[in-house]
């Protein structure tokens, strides 16, 4: 499950993802429509891995975060920025794609081996207060006939692909994505 605090955040996750996108060379600038989320969890609870759908013009961006409690020694490339939570304190925002906990999540999420996480709410004194429906849901499609690869094929360096916009991408084995107006394949084998 993915803890969420009902917590400020400054900068707010749109700006964030503003910054994102402008700062990176297949990006755009231009008003940005934040879609909608999905989440996922890391296994040792330390790094939070939250993927968000925004649109800008006629694009529709996958964006891949990572949220971190320290910096990462000679990860400067996918840095994004640092965002303070109120609850957390100072978090560094990495770009998802460039992150090692987020691509594993990834090539788990491609073999069947990880679903989407579910959204705990917790006010900021720590107390759980319900759940939040999810604004993006995730399924795996596979072509008949078809196995997904093992996580050990994926690690062994059998290439896949995450998406960075969304449209184009397949494959035999694909992550689909889902939100209120859209759906598009997030990742391929």
């Amino acid at each position: 499950m993915a803890i969420i605090y009902q917590a400020e955040l400054s900068p707010s996750k749109p700006e964030i993802l503003h910054q994102f996108l402008e700062s990176r060379s297949w990006g755009e600038t231009g008003e940005l429509e934040v879609l909608g989320a999905y989440r996922f969890d890391d296994p040792d609870g330390e790094v939070g891995i939250e993927c968000h759908f925004a649109r800008v013009g006629e694009t529709v961006y996958h964006l891949p975060l990572a949220y971190r409690a320290e910096p990462v020694e000679g990860a400067a490339e996918g840095f994004i920025g640092t965002m303070d939570h109120s609850v957390l304190g100072e978090r560094y925002v990495y770009d998802g794609l460039a992150d090692d906990v987020a691509l594993d999540c990834f090539r788990r999420a491609i073999c069947g081996e990880q679903e989407q996480a579910e959204l705990e709410i917790y006010a900021p004194d720590g107390e759980h207060v319900g759940t939040r429906p999810q604004s993006v849901t995730l399924s795996l499609e596979v072509d008949e006939g078809e196995q997904p690869p093992s996580a050990d094929e994926l690690l062994d360096g059998e290439p896949f692909t995450i998406s960075r916009t969304v449209g184009g991408l397949d494959g035999t084995v694909r992550l689909v994505a889902t939100w209120a107006d859209g759906n598009g394949v997030i990742a391929a084998y």
